[in-house]
């Protein structure tokens, strides 16, 4: 393994796919809806849609299928469902230990996600003990400083601004699960950790700083943070 990464202090954590299971939630309700039309939802528009702002995500779905609705139908079928099916959602492996370990050692850390407010209060209702331990948390889809979504920089930017003492990018360590995500922290100028989906094509993965199948193989101290002592 690699042991010339860079040394951070802040860190930086994408949600859906990475801290919650809820990337598979989404496959279900996108692929509810477009099976209305006759279609089934797979194949490299789902990395298309990956880590996107909401709206992008509906319109990337819309033209790929040709569907024959609105914007507007289909965000409102969508947060029909939102309400149905992200009731209960999955903590990823490693990822509680990982944020209890950096908080237990005064690591300044963040959440940087694409979800909007009534999005991030749904999946995260069954587990707030674990998000009240980010200093403050960026959600992209309805902070109005974030002007636009992965795959550009803006969230991660914002967010490294947004603690007290305004750490360099360079300083900044993000881990995300979708390529998408894994650009937007390049483009800030930022190491990024990347724990894709199994299925996800490796040539997706190659921009990564650090490819991990699972959070729990991470070792802090690669990037002169604590190590794990337990």
């Amino acid at each position: 393994m690699n042991n010339s990464y860079d040394k951070v202090t802040h860190v930086l954590f994408d949600m859906d796919g990475l801290l919650l299971d809820s990337e598979s939630v989404y496959k279900n309700i996108y692929n509810t809806i477009v099976s209305q039309y006759g279609h089934t939802y797979g194949g490299d528009v789902v990395y298309a849609v990956l880590g996107r702002p909401e709206h992008v995500g509906f319109e990337i779905i819309i033209q790929h299928y040709n569907l024959p609705i609105s914007i507007e139908e289909f965000s409102k079928y969508y947060h029909q469902l939102q309400r149905e099916l992200f009731v209960t959602i999955r903590v990823m492996p490693g990822a509680a230990r990982l944020l209890h370990h950096l908080h237990k050692h005064d690591i300044p850390i963040a959440l940087a996600t694409s979800s909007g407010e009534t999005s991030y209060e749904l999946k995260t209702k069954k587990v707030k003990p674990m998000f009240e331990m980010f200093h403050h948390k960026v959600l992209g889809g309805s902070d109005t400083e974030v002007k636009n979504g992965k795959p550009a920089p803006d969230i991660f930017l914002v967010a490294a601004r947004r603690f007290p003492d305004n750490p360099s990018p360079s300083k900044c360590l993000v881990f995300e699960d979708a390529p998408n995500g894994v650009q937007a922290a390049l483009s800030a100028g930022m190491q990024v950790i990347m724990v894709p989906d199994p299925n996800l094509p490796k040539e997706l993965t190659k921009k990564a700083t650090l490819v991990l199948g699972s959070l729990e193989e991470f070792k802090p101290e690669l990037f002169g943070l604590p190590p794990y002592d337990d």
